[in-house]
């Protein structure tokens, strides 16, 4: 693809997004009269309920994502409407807040059922996909062969009998487990967690080791299975079940309209690739396998030149870049991952150009923009004079974002630790950023994140960089 296409394709899905105002659920209050298509259009806003995760709504590398999140954006925009995302702190209000008119749809990827049926209406659905076991692959699975690992895991619903599955009370994954102890005859040890937990939150705490299984959608586990690399998800628990935005049964209006703009949406590009972009495209996990690669004869890779001549305009040690280059795509300059990142750099399709990256670049220009994007993340960083310390700063924000970053900065600032410091110090208030005690704190702006990946992604890339120091002059 040319330079110039590419800058036509980016900028017509660039235009689908319109404008958007995030609101604390704190400040919003319940609407006294029924609100439908009418008052919405009056008021100019759609007011979406949300839950901070990959599918529903979430901040990555600065910029505000979601899969249903880039729906709603494209309905807003076609409306002429902005779209407000209401953050939801505790799922088990989403259906009251509904009602209230706090929001006027739940984006919170629901599935669609008998009992929800009841009290709100769904559009047509625009996802179908089963539920998984979402279990964690034994310690040193790497050195397995396929039929050993296969040993260590569950792959038959029987072999659920007498295990503990943690999932969301009030979700459809919990009445699947309940009817599966019909069918195996058996018991599984079912905790129920309150909705201030989602599911995201025990995916992590499965690769984390903090509990053993949980169960969610397939599209929710295949985004995170590229976050986490020691998780199985290949066991189905359910038929393929119905994704929908949920709204009021009073909004037949907004209902109507909605599934018009769905069923036509839905059979157009744009629609296809923002599914492709979050469930199908290919990505690298953040954890590496090894140290360094398999490249004989004293090189780290084939374009060790490259990184070398980059790295020496900003007078930084070219191994660091190689490093950074293997852990985004071991060193793969065509592969497109998450969120539609692509190249070697995994640049994002709206700020790649800014650094003269695009897909169709060859190599030495995806160096050069990443090596020159580092360098300008390490420039936010000049009050950090150890320079060890600003690389790690850099580096989180080249993962994770800015703004970020400077949450984790205030909180540890606010909890006694050295905001300049961030082994031991910032590091940690960045992992603590996915748990909702620190992320819903004042003195963060940006919400939650992956704080236990960006952790990971640094501490990954310079324990390479110490081997590849030993190894590579």
């Amino acid at each position: 693809m040319s330079r110039f296409k590419w800058y036509i394709y980016a900028s017509f899905f660039l235009l689908l997004a319109c404008n958007n105002v995030e609101k604390d659920v704190e400040q919003l209050e319940p609407e006294e009269e029924t609100t439908d298509l009418t008052e919405i259009i009056k008021r100019g806003s759609l007011k979406v309920l949300a839950e901070n995760s990959s599918t529903s709504y979430f901040i990555y590398r600065g910029k505000k994502m979601g899969f249903e999140y880039e729906l709603l954006n494209a309905f807003c925009k076609s409306m002429g409407l902005e779209l407000e995302v209401v953050s939801l702190s505790n799922l088990d209000n989403a259906e009251r807040m509904l009602e209230e008119g706090v929001g006027d749809i739940i984006a919170c990827n629901y599935t669609i059922t008998k009992e929800r049926q009841k009290k709100m209406n769904f559009s047509i659905p625009f996802l179908r996909t089963p539920q998984v076991l979402v279990q964690r692959k034994p310690s040193e699975w790497q050195k397995m062969d396929q039929k050993e690992l296969e040993e260590k895991l569950i792959h038959d619903p029987l072999q659920l009998a007498g295990k503990k599955v943690t999932v969301w009370k009030q979700s459809s994954y919990y009445q699947r487990l309940v009817h599966l102890q019909e069918e195996i005859g058996d018991t599984i040890l079912i905790k129920g967690e309150e909705g201030d937990v989602t599911g995201e939150d025990l995916v992590e705490q499965v690769s984390e080791g903090e509990i053993d299984y949980t169960v969610v959608e397939k599209n929710i586990a295949q985004v995170n299975s590229r976050f986490y690399d020691n998780l199985d998800i290949q066991l189905e628990l359910s038929v393929r079940q119905q994704i929908a935005f949920a709204l009021r049964k009073s909004s037949p209006m907004l209902k109507s309209k909605l599934d018009e703009w769905l069923e036509e949406y839905m059979k157009g590009p744009a629609f296809r690739y923002t599914k492709r972009k979050y469930f199908e495209l290919s990505g690298i996990t953040q954890k590496s396998q090894e140290p360094y690669s398999n490249l004989k004869g004293g090189k780290i890779s084939k374009f060790d030149q490259i990184f070398k001549r980059e790295a020496s305009k900003y007078k930084w040690d070219w191994r660091l870049i190689a490093s950074v280059a293997y852990q985004e795509s071991k060193f793969n300059p065509y592969i497109t991952g998450f969120g539609g990142a692509y190249g070697m750099m995994q640049f994002m399709p709206e700020v790649g150009p800014k650094f003269g990256v695009y897909p169709d670049s060859p190599p030495e220009v995806q160096i050069a923009g990443g090596t020159k994007k580092l360098y300008k993340d390490y420039k936010n960083w000049p009050e950090i004079e150890d320079e060890v310390q600003r690389q790690k700063f850099a580096l989180a924000s080249y993962n994770a974002g800015l703004g970020h970053i400077k949450d984790a900065q205030r909180l540890a600032r606010k909890h006694g630790m050295d905001p300049l410091k961030w082994d031991g110090n910032v590091e940690l208030m960045v992992r603590n950023l996915s748990h909702k005690e620190y992320y819903q704190d004042d003195v963060v702006k940006y919400g939650a994140m992956r704080g236990s990946v960006t952790f990971k992604y640094v501490s990954s890339i310079f324990e390479r960089y110490e081997a590849y120091k030993s190894a590579f002059q």
